[in-house]
C-alpha cells in the first residue's frame, strides 16, 4: 500500500503532503522535516530507494526524484514494488507536465485542487487507479468541464453566444 505522497521543494518546503493513513498534522511536519534532513543527507549518486523504518514502521521505505527544484517522494510499504513506484512517480510528473506545460512549482503552489485531482485520478486511499497518463488527463480535463459547467450562471445551451 502506498503510505504517502510528498512533494517539496529544494529547502524542504512541503508543497503538497497526502498521507493514505490518519497522521495529525505535527506528525506530518515532522515526518517531513526528517525526509528532507535523509534526502539531504544522500549523495547524488546512490539509490533513489530508502529504508525508513524508524520513521514509519517496519517494512516501509520511500522512493523519490528530484525534477528541477522539487523532491518527489513516495512512501509504501513491502506489498508495492520499488520499481513500480518508481514507474509511478513518473506518471504522475509526465500527467502534471502535460496539464501544465513543463510544470514548475508555482503551478503546484497556485493550482493545488487540480494536483490533487490527478494525484486522487492516480492513487486513491492508497491504491493505484491508473497508470496512463493519458487517462488521467482525460479524467481531469473532464472533470474540469463539469466544475465550469457547474459555477456557470448560465445553461450550457447559452454559452458561447
Amino acid at each position: 500500500m502506498i503510505r504517502g505522497v510528498i512533494i517539496m521543494n529544494d529547502q524542504g518546503k512541503p508543497r503538497l503532503i497526502k498521507f493514505y493513513e490518519f497522521q495529525p498534522v505535527e506528525k506530518q511536519h515532522e515526518l517531513v522535516r526528517s525526509i528532507y534532513r535523509i534526502l539531504c543527507s544522500r549523495a547524488e549518486n546512490v539509490s533513489n530507494f530508502v529504508k525508513v523504518d524508524s520513521l514509519f514502521g517496519p517494512d516501509v521505505r520511500l522512493v523519490y526524484k528530484t525534477f528541477a527544484t522539487l523532491y518527489f517522494v513516495f512512501v509504501f510499504d513491502n506489498s508495492e514494488n520499488e520499481l513500480a513506484m518508481l514507474d509511478l512517480m513518473q506518471v504522475f510528473v509526465e500527467t502534471l507536465d502535460k496539464c501544465f506545460s513543463n510544470v514548475c512549482e508555482l503551478d503546484v503552489v497556485f493550482n493545488f485542487s487540480k494536483v490533487h485531482t490527478i494525484l486522487d485520478e492516480i492513487i486513491l486511499g492508497g491504491q493505484v487507479l491508473e497508470t496512463s497518463s493519458s487517462e488521467v488527463v482525460k479524467a481531469v480535463e473532464e472533470i474540469s468541464k463539469m466544475e465550469r459547467n457547474a459555477n456557470s450562471i448560465l445553461p450550457a445551451s447559452w454559452q458561447g453566444r
